[in-house]
């Protein structure tokens, strides 16, 4: 797999797959086959290509590949595939956001919140600006002290 540009070591997704061949993530990521509101997985072998000889092991080996190597030419997330097609740089800096937001275990977003707590800023006002600054706390820094 390509290398990732943030450190998913420390990261939990979780998924289900039902006798239905419904694969749907119930952690949120912002990824183009993947839907940002309800989980729900673009993958061939779930839609045009599935079998019931196909197994679990099958599934999520495809899902892995999937989300490495997105395609956004077939969306289940029209919004998220737009904004990797228009910049992949933008793109990404929102994907990290979001697992840093929805999918790390115990330091991800929590300890940014907690530091700018620390500083004196209110914890709404806090998470607040580290999502309209996707995460990155120097701008989320920046951002409260320029409102104050």
């Amino acid at each position: 797999p390509p290398k990732m540009r943030f450190d998913v070591s420390e990261t939990s997704l979780s998924c289900i797959l039902n006798v239905n061949a419904v694969l749907q993530l119930q952690t949120k990521i912002w990824h183009p086959n993947v839907s940002s509101a309800n989980g729900a997985i673009c993958l061939d072998i779930l839609k045009d290509e599935w079998s019931p000889a196909l197994t679990m092991r099958t599934a999520l080996l495809s899902l892995q590949a999937l989300l490495f190597y997105p395609n956004p030419s077939d969306p289940q997330d029209a919004q998220v595939a737009a904004q990797y097609k228009k910049s992949k740089k933008e793109w990404e800096a929102t994907a990290k956001f979001w697992t840093q937001t929805y999918a790390m275990k115990g330091d991800g977003l929590d300890t940014k919140v907690k530091q700018l707590m620390e500083m004196g800023f209110p914890e709404e006002k806090a998470k607040e600006a580290l999502k309209a600054k996707k995460g990155d706390l120097n701008a989320a820094l920046t951002s409260l002290f320029s409102a104050s």
